[in-house]
């Protein structure tokens, strides 16, 4: 078990990030068919060049103390090319063009198009690759990142490989096929390894949104928030197994085991069950079976409560973290509900948040967390307790070496560093009264 240490300034810490990064996240961008500027005489200076952030020192907790999260990347959507067209390869023109008098489209003083950007992301996912699934509720489709070059290798669109209405998570199984749960058409849709649409999911649901997949005893777990009901299907036949709670009490219960208007869900490495009860401020948790084992969570807005609970997921040592859009904080906890640590604060520098509602974690221990607003995905590194424990060590080792040093340069025969008191005075100073 780990425990992070955290005081009412855990927010300030990132005030070491410059406020550049504003700056650096949402550059203007430049419009196609704007003339370039050919007047000198009022040309403004050349902008000073930014820094650059160093993001070893975005740990949590923060030093001395042994960091368990670190920050990592993010992602926004494509890449911007503001490269000129006259410095891109030229497409060579035909005869045919030059005799039908068709405008070399290099020779227009204009940037490429602006590409799609994220507005909403919502539920993630990550395949056997490696590559990140962001839904984008407001885009109205799948971002497909590159997590290493933060490229977007894919946009699965609605009206182009689809059809989406309002999608809000998705499941990627061991054979890399998706589910895509659409909460307007009531459905979950399912693609194959190829991303093309196979089959979907529609009898009973009502409002689908938070999705899991077990592997193992072949489940698809989908969570339906206007039902306040877990809905269970065969992952491989998509017949229904079972529900999880009690619908039709309009989002009033609060008994142990029942939920009022759930959204996300998550699985640990025994496939117990963990889903975010919103509206009930807590963590209900279950096993394989669906039978109710406990829950945790109380109302406040503070850490160590819950104002508006919803992305859920546990690293591989068991520890829940949960996402809330209302105190704009990561959290973790163990199952008895204790506060282990936290992560963000409202804002938009690295490592803070604005209305963060998901959060993802990987096999390797990557965490995503997705934001509304500016609509971003950020990435951290769990660092587990194995992991921590041999940096305790190092750390130990370290400060036993550097006292055994201290000890023998002020044994005695050994001329000790004088004392700031012992320096020596520059006489062309004069000493102050």
């Amino acid at each position: 078990m780990f425990r992070f240490h955290f005081n009412s300034n855990y927010g300030r810490r990132q005030l070491v990030v410059s406020v550049a990064l504003v700056g650096l996240l949402f550059a203007p961008f430049a419009f196609a068919g704007k003339k370039k500027n050919t007047d000198t005489t009022n040309s403004q200076p050349a902008a000073a060049p930014q820094p650059q952030i160093d993001l070893t020192k975005l740990v949590w907790p923060a030093p001395p103390n042994i960091g368990r999260v670190r920050y990592t990347n993010y992602f926004a959507g494509m890449k911007l090319d503001y490269t000129p067209a006259a410095e891109q390869p030229k497409k060579k023109q035909t005869w045919m063009d030059r005799l039908a008098g068709v405008q070399d489209a290099n020779n227009k003083n204009h940037y490429k198009a602006i590409p799609f950007q994220l507005l909403a992301p919502y539920g993630m996912a990550v395949n056997s690759k490696g590559n990140l699934y962001v839904v984008d509720q407001k885009v109205g489709g799948i971002f497909i990142f590159d997590t290493e070059t933060k490229d977007v290798l894919d946009i699965i669109g609605n009206g182009k490989d689809a059809t989406f209405s309002w999608i809000n998570a998705i499941a990627i199984d061991d054979d890399d096929r998706l589910f895509v749960s659409d909460g307007k058409l009531r459905r979950i849709l399912v693609f194959d390894k190829n991303k093309k649409v196979v089959d979907q999911i529609k009898e009973g649901l009502i409002d689908p949104v938070g999705l899991a997949i077990d592997t193992e005893n072949r489940q698809l777990y989908v969570v339906d928030t206007q039902a306040d009901q877990v809905v269970v299907f065969d992952a491989d036949t998509f017949k229904e197994k079972r529900r999880i709670g009690t619908g039709g009490k309009n989002h009033t219960l609060t008994t142990p085991g029942d939920f009022s208007l759930p959204t996300f869900i998550a699985l640990d490495k025994d496939w117990n069950v963990y889903v975010s009860d919103t509206m009930n401020y807590r963590i209900e948790i279950f096993d394989a079976e669906g039978g109710y084992i406990t829950q945790f969570g109380k109302h406040c807005d503070g850490p160590g409560c819950f104002a508006h609970p919803k992305g859920v997921a546990v690293d591989s040592d068991g520890h829940i973290w949960v996402a809330d859009p209302m105190l704009d904080l990561l959290q973790a906890f163990n199952r008895d509900g204790q506060l282990l640590g936290l992560v963000g604060g409202h804002g938009n520098l690295l490592g803070q948040f604005s209305s963060l509602d998901g959060v993802f974690i990987d096999k390797n221990n990557r965490m995503f967390t997705s934001e509304q607003y500016p609509g971003r995905v950020q990435q951290f590194r769990y660092v587990t307790d194995a992991e921590a424990d041999v940096l305790n060590k190092e750390k130990e080792a370290s400060r036993v070496v550097q006292k055994a040093e201290k000890e023998k340069s002020t044994a005695p025969g050994v001329a000790a560093a004088p004392e700031p008191s012992q320096a020596k005075v520059d006489p062309a100073v004069p000493e102050k009264k």
